[in-house]
């Protein structure tokens, strides 16, 4: 009995992990400035991410238009929020930008395992910014 159930345990960590490294995205990023990292994660079936690391660790979210929010720290932040997974594309979800305190419609696009394509937009896709990130971990 106590073969079985460990043989039970060593199956079940090596699904998950096969189920992690399943999902490319997930991991630590860094923007193109390198001002900024970001830690994607799953919860359930949706993507977040979380600004884990910026250069100025004291830096307030001083442009946030939430006036009660605007003296917590950036660093620490879920700036990507709600995104599904179509392919290599995540889409349906928000981007939180603290340098100007907006939140943009996002989809971020991987291109191959080391860069992520995240596009911040208005209404359409074709109205917005776009910047790639690469993987640091």
């Amino acid at each position: 009995m106590k073969r079985l159930l460990t043989t039970f345990c060593a199956a079940l960590i090596s699904m998950l992990v096969f189920a992690q490294s399943n999902d490319p995205i997930l991991g630590k990023w860094q923007n193109p400035s390198g001002e900024g990292r970001i830690e994607i994660y799953k919860k359930g079936e949706k993507y977040y991410g979380k600004l884990y690391w910026i250069k100025d660790a004291a830096k307030k979210d001083t442009k946030n238009p939430d006036e009660s929010l605007r003296k917590r720290n950036i660093q620490g932040l879920e700036i990507l929020t709600n995104f599904t997974k179509k392919g290599n594309t995540y889409e349906g979800g928000e981007i939180y930008d603290p340098k100007s305190g907006k939140t943009y419609s996002c989809k971020m696009t991987l291109k191959n395992n080391d860069a992520l394509d995240i596009r911040g937009y208005i209404g359409i896709s074709l109205l917005g910014r776009s910047e790639t990130w690469k993987r640091i971990q």
